[in-house]
């Protein structure tokens, strides 16, 4: 099973993050990670929940404009360099990164990235046969 994502667009105004992360957290959905992002006009919540599906139905219904994508969750050291080394392996391949951010949740020892690009597929094959870990999605969602 893959990993999906939620995205939310806001309106880049006061009390917009706030209504909308009230209303998750009504409705009992948990951000396991959370990536916000800006323009002069609206902004774009990118998270990770235990729900994706359920989620995305409660935003919609709320009147939110949202969608679920595909994500790569990977595993790093959680060193200097680590980051590197895996971009490298992608960027030689020619694989695009759309945008990445990370999260930890095992006190320094691995570091947990986020990955969106267009060539999933292909970006998930070539980071397993260079040892990269790829989590699964029962290991994000249970984070």
């Amino acid at each position: 099973m893959a990993v999906k994502q939620l995205s939310v667009f806001i309106e880049n105004t006061p009390g917009s993050l706030v209504n909308l992360t009230k209303l998750l957290g009504e409705n009992k959905i948990d951000l396991i990670s959370l990536s916000v992002a800006d323009t002069s006009s609206f902004g774009i919540l990118r998270g990770i929940v235990k729900n994706p599906d359920d989620a995305l139905q409660t935003v919609l219904n709320a009147g939110f404009a949202a969608r679920l994508d595909t994500v790569i969750p990977i595993e790093v050291p959680d060193k200097p360099g680590s980051l590197s080394n895996v971009l490298g392996i992608l960027a030689e391949a020619g694989i695009f990164i759309e945008y990445l951010y990370s999260f930890m949740r095992d006190g320094g020892k691995e570091a947990y990235i986020i990955l969106r690009t267009m060539q999933t597929e292909e970006a998930k094959t070539l980071l397993k046969n260079q040892n990269v870990r790829i989590l699964t999605a029962q290991e994000v969602y249970s984070l």
